[in-house]
């Protein structure tokens, strides 16, 4: 579907159009399912969450979320990476609350644990989101490509397309935004 359909579709969508809220969600299901599809596969193969998964439960959050404020189909994109983070997140925290028992009495025991595939890498997805926290405060729009880039598995074009500026400028924020995070990863 063209850009001009889907702009029009948002626009209905944000005056409250439920209608139109699906009918961009049915324009852009194959992109958001390819950024997905990226975002996942480079991650655990042990993950409960696949590429439908997310798709549909950023769905759920773009239509609770009341009213869409976006723009244009870029914007959408933009903003599609950022719910795909907050999915993501969500998860990893539900998933993590569950593996150490919930609510449940805690017993530490004598013998070693050996944690995981999948614990290292959602503790890395908790790590980076903690810290995106912390770059928000400093620099928003480097915190808005590490979304598009780490969480919702865009390539520099996409991204580039999606902000507005050149690739040149994508990779050299990316690498930026690579070290603030590795620093801010590695701790006190």
């Amino acid at each position: 579907m063209e850009a001009g359909p889907t702009t029009d579709q948002i626009r209905r969508a944000q005056q409250g159009d439920e209608a139109a809220l699906r009918s961009v969600f049915d324009a852009t299901y194959t992109e958001l399912r390819t950024l997905a599809r990226a975002r996942l596969r480079r991650g655990s193969r042990n993950t409960l969450l696949d590429t439908t998964s997310l798709v549909h439960e950023a769905f759920l959050k773009f239509a609770n979320s009341g009213r869409l404020l976006i723009g244009d189909r870029q914007h959408f994109l933009r903003y599609a990476s950022h719910v795909m983070r907050s999915v993501i997140v969500d998860f990893v925290r539900e998933r993590s609350a569950e593996r150490r028992g919930g609510g449940a009495l805690h017993v530490t025991l004598d013998s070693e644990v050996v944690g995981d595939e999948s614990s290292m890498d959602e503790d890395e997805i908790l790590g980076i989101h903690a810290a995106l926290e912390e770059l928000a405060r400093v620099d928003p729009q480097l915190v808005e490509l590490v979304e598009m880039r780490y969480f919702a598995g865009m390539t520099d074009t996409e991204v580039a397309a999606a902000l507005g500026i050149n690739d040149r400028t994508v990779r050299r924020n990316w690498q930026k935004a690579r070290l603030i995070l590795a620093d801010a990863l590695k701790g006190p």
